[in-house]
């Protein structure tokens, strides 16, 4: 899978090139039993990101079309995350994004604020479903292949199946990659599934109110933490209350 983000790809619905979308992410398929046993095998042998190591996060994000309002927010805050992470060590950040009606895409890990901002300005939300399935299972190809500290999603609706969710969250759980669900709203089926989603991995649910730029930058500043220090980073922050507290009073 290409992941360079600044390759043109083809759009998956119209045919048509947008400026740096990304990878295509592979569709995401049961796991047949033999794959499952070789992924346990593998997960099994990982160690954890070493003291002065990159953290690495996955930062997934709906881009379908109701999702307008909180991309651009996402988009002003993004720095928040890489500057939260300097004051601790290092962070190397995967943007993965979905929209129209099969299009999911990945780029490359990206170390500074200023190219991921490029990149996601190039982006333009599209009508379409949820695909977090395939962010799920992307998230576990990274962890398996080269090791990813947590995975931020954010987002405000749910339209696949609970349970094949559940199955990939538990595979992520096994590879200790806590998902950190983002919602923005009250929709209630949604809440069910990113809360069971992100219990399953050992990481936390947390909801912002739609257009709450302080809320959501004080999730991303302690998800960054996160991944940039474990969990002695997380609970430095968290004495300072905010969405560090949020996070760990969820966290296992």
């Amino acid at each position: 899978m290409s992941t360079d983000p600044t390759v043109s790809k083809s759009n998956t619905r119209s045919g048509t090139q947008q400026p740096g979308s990304g990878g295509a992410v592979p569709e995401a398929r049961p796991s047949a039993a033999a794959d499952i046993a070789a992924f346990v095998a593998k997960a099994r042998a990982l160690s954890p990101v070493g003291a002065g190591g990159r953290g690495r996060l996955v930062f997934a994000l709906d881009a379908t079309m109701s999702r307008q309002p909180t991309w651009d927010m996402a988009c002003a805050l993004q720095a928040e995350m890489f500057r939260e992470a300097a004051a601790i060590g290092s962070l190397d950040i995967r943007l993965v994004y979905y929209r129209g009606m099969n299009e999911c895409r990945a780029s490359g890990w990206i170390s500074d604020s200023a190219r991921l901002a490029r990149l996601m300005g190039k982006i333009q939300v599209q009508g379409g479903h949820t695909q977090i399935g395939k962010v799920l299972a992307e998230t576990r190809r990274e962890a398996v292949a080269s090791g990813v500290r947590a995975l931020v999603f954010v987002g405000d609706a749910m339209e696949e199946s609970v349970d094949d969710l559940c199955a990939r969250a538990g595979e992520l759980g096994l590879l200790k990659v806590p998902v950190f669900m983002f919602q923005e709203g009250h929709d209630g089926a949604a809440e069910q599934a990113f809360r069971e989603v992100a219990r399953l991995t050992g990481g936390a649910w947390c909801r912002f109110d739609p257009g709450a730029a302080a809320q959501l930058r004080e999730l991303l500043r302690a998800a960054a933490a996160y991944a940039a220090g474990g969990r002695e980073a997380l609970l430095r922050l968290a004495k300072s209350g905010g969405g560090a507290a949020q996070l760990l009073g969820q966290m296992k």
